[in-house]
Formats: C-alpha cells, structure tokens, sequence
C-alpha cells in the first residue's frame, strides 16, 4: 500500500501558519495559496470545559482574526479525521467566513459505528451529508491555484486522510514527530497493521516533503514542535524508522495500546465531530445533551 495515486509538486510552497491548542495538544493549521487569498483551515478546535459543560471559542476566534487580518478568502475547512480527543469547529468558523467542509468518505463507517454506540436513533443521518465533500483515495480540490491532493491513510481511524499540497502533508494522527512516533490504533475501526501500510505510503512520499503532524506532546519535556519531513521521520522515527518491519511495529503498537487510557474527551468529541462539528440537536426544552454511555466505549 505504498503507491502514490498523484505526482507530487514539490516545486509548489504553499505557506503553512500553525495554530497550538494546549488543552489539547492539537495544531491547527491556515494553508495558503501564495499566489492567491485563497486559503483552508486544517483540524480547527473548538474549546469545552468539561466539568462545566460549556463550549466557547477562543481558539477558532484566532483562526478567523488570523484570516480577516490577513485578507484571505476560505475555500475549504478541511478534517482530517474524526477526532476523538479535540471538538471541531469547522461549522462555527465556516458560519462566519464561508467555505466547503470535507472529510474522508469512510466518515459514514464512523457514523455507522458510533451512531449505535451513542443510541442516535434514525434521524441521525448516517451517510456524511453533514459534510459538504467526502473524499476518495486520489481526490484533488483547489485552494485558490493551488492543487491539494489526498490520500486515504487509515489505521488510526478507518476514515484517516492525508493531505497534500506541494511540498507540503498534513498526516493527521498517521504519524507524530520522530520521537513521538506513531498515535494508536485500538479505536474502533482502527488497525495496527493497517496503520503501518498507511504510515509506509506518507514515507513514499518524496524525502523533502514537509510534514505536519496534528498533535505533539512534547516527549522528554522537548518544546513543542510539529513540522518535521519524510526523510527525517525515515531516519529517526521511533516506531517506524530505520526499516522497521511491518510484524515488530504491530506487536509493539498492539501491547502499547493495551496499555493507554481513553482520551479525556472522546465521549464529546466523537458525538459532535460525526456530526461534522455540530452539537446534538436540542430537545423541545431548548437545551442541548451529551451522552454519557455506560461500558459503550
């Protein structure tokens, strides 16, 4: 599973700012068109005090101020996958600035899955048209003349994409930084031996291809950091780097999963991001719930 359905630009550099949520450890990212306005929004965060149960902005706020004091022109707010440890605010950013929301289209096995898990009933649509685009393995959309392509890079989840502008890859949780190596695959829907090939086909991409990562924690105490390139990820990844073989990998990613907790926000955050950022709809009362399933997860 390492082909490439696509020629990379490498010639083509789109400029890249990042955008660090610490609660979450997340990187959002605006990507622009340098020979344009036009611009996307990669993995937007939208804040929740859990305890309190309130949802505020103030990260995608700094998105869009970013973009409206930039002057730039949104065309696509784009998710990598479902998240399971941060809340989207694609629609509230595409509510004030415009642009079409995207995701792979593996996002209907996800809504399938999770719309048993949390009782949605039948008026959960269950086919992605929360979305405005559903992605395929080889699909390409513009960014102003920018051509971005995407790959389907699943393990991690089964609708995992990786997206590929230029010289640049936004690889969602395929991959981490060198020293964080790789994120989990015991999700529902998630495969170790699938993430593997997956992780092979970003690293065939070409050496200097830059990649950015979707979350960082900082191993060892390091700064956060969240730009690396395929060549370095090839020399010191910690799990895949230096020829590690696909069977070592799936041993030491199976017995490293077994060992980790679920994410803080995973219940949240799987019941909005399925609905492509949206909150549940709010009962006759006017009042909005999440649902806590018991041994469900």
């Amino acid at each position: 599973m390492t082909s490439i359905p696509f020629t990379p630009e490498l010639d083509v550099h789109p400029e890249v700012v990042a955008f660090f949520d610490k609660p979450t450890n997340t990187i959002s990212y605006v990507v622009k068109d340098p020979g344009s306005n036009a611009c996307a929004v990669i993995d937007s965060v939208m804040d929740i005090d859990y305890a309190a149960g309130r949802i505020t902005y103030d990260g995608a706020d700094k998105i869009i101020a970013y973009i409206q004091d930039q002057k730039l022109d949104l065309q696509w707010l784009i998710e990598t996958h479902v998240h399971a440890d941060h809340l989207s605010a694609a629609p509230y950013i595409q509510g004030k600035l415009g642009g079409k929301l995207g995701i792979g289209e593996n996002i209907k096995i996800v809504q399938e899955t999770f719309g048993k898990v949390f009782n949605e009933g039948t008026e959960f649509q269950r086919d992605g048209s929360q979305f405005d685009r559903l992605f395929t393995d080889g699909d390409s959309y513009k960014i102003g003349g920018l051509t971005a392509h995407v790959m389907h890079t699943p393990g991690h989840t089964p609708a995992c994409m990786t997206h590929v502008v230029g010289d640049a890859a936004f690889v969602g949780d395929t991959l981490f930084m060198p020293d964080g190596g790789s994120a989990r695959a015991d999700f529902p829907g998630g495969d170790a031996r699938t993430l593997y090939r997956s992780i092979q086909r970003v690293l065939a991409l070409p050496a200097q291809t830059r990649l950015f990562m979707c979350h960082d924690y900082g191993p060892n105490g390091r700064d956060i950091q969240w730009e690396t390139t395929v060549a370095d990820e090839l020399e010191h990844n910690i799990h895949v780097g230096k020829g590690t073989d696909e069977d070592t990998f799936v041993a030491m990613r199976e017995a490293r999963d077994a060992t980790l907790d679920m994410p803080k926000l995973i219940i949240p955050s799987l019941q909005v991001n399925m609905r492509a950022g949206k909150l549940p709809p709010k009962d006759e009362d006017g009042n909005t719930f999440l649902k806590v399933p018991v041994n469900g997860l």
